[in-house]
Parts: structure tokens; sequence; C-alpha cells
């Protein structure tokens, strides 16, 4: 059996026990996060009468991108934390115990002071969990492991039941009782996820507690001065309002964008890196673009289609209108049906299944697809739940052909002193593709429907096709990972 890893006896689903742990750890971490993104553009657009804010659409939009890139640019904190400091198991809990401060923040703190700390918090604290679960459930395999593809697609099942049930929940209790009883419900849910994580840490490998690439002593208080100095200025800048909210989904773009410049060109001239290692981060290059550009479409969901679901869309059920959050438990429905048969297919297949440059350039064009199905409902009075649901389907396929996959590719491709930070660089990509569909969701209107989603579909197929024509030479710098 190789280091790090469990054997085959003790399975969870037929996958290493201690997945279960981390599973539900996701699970009720996604509830908690999807349920309170669920309701917060709403809560940030509708007028005080209505519960909410009242400020402008784009900048709400705006405001949305910019936190969901944040969770996702706030992974490489975490990272680094795991791989230079306390390892990614201490990282992962104390980065749970932050998501549950933020949720509470949000529910007992009023107005726009309420929104600044509990995203703050959720998103350090979210981007902490996301970055070191994936590599925690990386190190229950041994290197080749047939299994890992599925393991991650059963890990993927627990973020979506956190992610269904967490909007129907938030949505339901925002309708009927208001937007702080939502955010209420993510809290208890954070915790709940906690306190079952806190039972099973210590069953997890040895290797989840190690630190990989330990910061000698001297340079910490080096590096505690530097992080001291950016919250101070971050703070200075939204408080004197030089930060200005409309643009902070594009400012989060910016940033994502030189965190990848950087953590690649640290990785690349890493003396603690082979030939073989680099080889397979380069391979990588082209995937993370790809995977950038499949969340800027994807992550809409959280954007422009809740507009569309709020504005366009029949929400009527048998003279009750269904809140507008529940349209976000329609992807994890499709998810959690479907991610079991992609398991299965791909443990079917074996070293048959399509490479992982295959899979992104096929997740990617499908995204593509999805956003072209819109055109046929643009200047409709109103748009049936059912063709909505259809492409949210398409979506759902799009995501399992590159989700669960780019978390499973980090893993195989990462260099060992980067194991963690590696994982780092796929939500990089999330991170600049999240941020993105908020920058671009400035220009959606419903008169610009045909060209919104025409352009921008387009656009992605024609990337899903460069990165299939360039899978062969991918799939031989990537050194027989596949």
């Amino acid at each position: 059996m190789a280091q790090g890893t469990i054997s085959r006896e003790r399975s969870f689903f037929g996958q290493p026990a201690p997945l279960a742990n981390l599973f539900g750890v996701e699970l009720w971490e996604r509830f908690s996060f999807y349920g309170m993104q669920g309701i917060l553009l709403i809560y940030l657009y509708y007028e005080a009468a209505r519960g909410g804010l009242g400020i402008d659409e784009g900048t709400a939009t705006s405001i949305v991108g910019a936190y969901g890139g944040s969770v996702y640019l706030a992974t490489v904190i975490g990272a680094w934390l795991a791989d230079r400091m306390f390892g990614p198991e201490r990282v992962l809990f104390g980065s749970a115990i932050l998501v549950m401060a933020g949720h509470v923040a949000l529910a007992v703190i009023p107005g726009v002071a309420g929104v600044a700390a509990g995203l703050v918090l959720v998103a350090l604290g979210s981007g902490g969990v996301k970055a070191t679960a994936t590599a925690i459930v990386g190190l229950l395999y041994a290197e080749g492991d047939d299994r890992r593809d599925a393991g991650f697609s059963i890990f993927y099942l627990g973020i979506n039941l956190g992610a269904l049930v967490g909007p129907l929940l938030t949505g339901l209790l925002q309708q009927e009782a208001g937007f702080h009883w939502g955010f209420a419900a993510a809290a208890v849910g954070m915790a709940i996820g906690l306190t079952q994580y806190a039972f099973g840490r210590r069953r997890l490998p040895a290797s989840a507690h190690e630190v990989a690439n330990p910061l000698p002593a001297g340079r910490r208080p080096l590096v505690f001065g530097i992080a001291a100095l950016v919250v101070v200025l971050v703070a200075v800048l939204a408080l004197t309002g030089l930060i200005p909210a409309d643009r902070l989904s594009a400012i989060v773009v910016v940033l994502s964008i030189l965190a990848a410049v950087a953590y690649f060109a640290v990785i690349l001239t890493s003396h603690r890196i082979d030939d073989v290692e680099r080889r397979r981060v380069l391979a990588f290059i082209p995937m993370f673009v790809a995977s950038a550009a499949f969340w800027s479409l994807y992550q809409q969901q959280f954007t422009v289609v809740t507009i569309y679901s709020d504005k366009r869309l029949d929400r009527d059920l048998g003279g009750w209108e269904m809140p507008v959050s529940w349209v976000q438990s329609i992807n994890p429905v499709f998810i959690i049906v479907l991610s079991g048969v992609f398991a299965a297919v791909w443990t079917r297949l074996g070293d048959r299944q399509p490479s992982t440059p295959v899979k992104f350039a096929a997740g990617t064009a499908i995204m593509g697809v999805a956003f072209l199905l819109f055109l046929p409902f643009a200047g409709a009075a109103s748009v049936p739940l059912l063709g909505l649901t259809g492409i949210l389907f398409v979506f759902t396929i799009a995501e399992l052909l590159l989700s669960p996959v780019g978390l499973s590719l980090t893993t195989k491709l990462a260099p060992q002193a980067f194991r963690t930070q590696m994982v780092a660089l796929f939500f990089l990509s999330v991170a600049l593709g999240t941020a993105l569909s908020g920058t671009l969701a400035g220009y959606y209107s419903e008169d610009r429907e045909v060209a919104y989603f025409g352009i921008l579909g387009l656009i992605a197929i024609v990337l899903g096709g460069i990165l299939l024509a360039l899978s062969p030479l991918l799939r031989r710098l990537m050194g027989g990972v596949r």
C-alpha cells in the first residue's frame, strides 16, 4: 500500500472509508454556501419594502461575481497555508469555522455591514475548505488507482446534495419569513457540518496532516506582516470608497489573472520539481483557460440566470409562486441523478475512457451549446419553467465532463511539493470565470438576449474545438496521466 493512501478493505461505496467524512463536511458547507448564494443577489437589489437593500442591479451582479470569484481566489490562501504552514487538515477545520461565522454575521448584522462582514468571512472560509478538502480526497488514492475519478464523482455528489437542499430551504424561509431567516438556516447547516467533521477528522490519512513544503521559521514574521498590511490596505480602500462596488468583479478578474500567472511561474521555475512534473504543469495551462471560459458561463446561474428567473420565468405552480432561489436547485437534481451514472461509466471504461483534455473540450463546447439554447426564448413574454429546466440539464452535462474531472486532474498532475497549491490553480480558473460571470452580467438585458447568449455560446464552442485539436499534444506532455 502506498504511503498516504487507504487500503481497499475499508470502503465507502467501494471507495476509501474516510471519503465519507469529507463527503459530509463538503455537503453541509455547500448547503450553507449555495443556500446563502441562492438569495444573495435578490437581497442586494430588492427594494427595502421587500426586505432587500435596494442596490442597483448592475452593482449587485458585480458584488455577487466578485464575491464568488473571491471564494475561489481564497483557495490560493488556503492552499498556501496548507502546504507551507499547517497542513491541509488543520486548514480545512479552521476554514469551516470561518464559514459558519460568516453566515452568522449575515443572519444577525443588518444592512451593508452584515453583507460586508459575512461575505468576507464566507469567502475566506469556503476558499480554504475547497482547496484542502479536494486535496485530501486525492490523498486517499494511490497513484494509478482507477477508482480516483469515480471517487471524485461521489465527492461531487455530496457537494450537490448540499446545493440542492440549501436554496430550497433558504428560499422558502426568505419568501415566508424574511432574508435573515434564510441566512440563519445557512449558519445552522454549517454548524452541523463542522460538528460531524470534528468527530471524524482523526481517521484521515497521516499525509493529510503533513506540511508539504514548510516555510522556514525565520520568514514567518515577514509573511504575517505582509498579510496584515494587505488586510489594512483593503479595509482602507473599501471604507474610503476607492474600490467602487460596481467594479468589484473586474478587480477580482485582474487579481485572478495575476495570481494564476504568478502561481504558474513559481511552480514551473521551482527547483523542487523534475522535468516530468514540469511538463505536466505546462499541459494544464490550456485546460486552465478552457476551465475559466466554462465557469464564466456556468456561474451565470447566480447572476444572469437569477435575474432571468426573477423577471422572465413563469414560476407559477398551481397558483403558488415558486421562490426565485429554487431554480438553483434544478441543476443539483440532475447532478445527483447523473453523477453516479458518470462515475459508473468512467469506472467501467477504465483506461478506455476519453482523455481528460477531450473531456474538458467537450464540457466547454457543450456549455456553449447550453447558452445557444436560450435563443428560442428571446423576446418571449414569459419563459416556461420546463424550457429553463432543459437548458440547465445541458449545463449539468457540461459540468460533469469538466468540474469533477478537473478536480481529479489537478491531484494527478500536481508536483509533490505543490500538491495542494496545484488544486488552488484549478480553483483560480473558477475564480477567474466566476468573477467574469459578474462582469459579463452587466451587458445582459432583455432586449439584447440574442447577441448576449449567441456570442458567448459561440465563443465557448470555438474554444472547445481548439482544445480538442490540442489534446494529442497535451496527452504527451501529461506523461502517462490520462
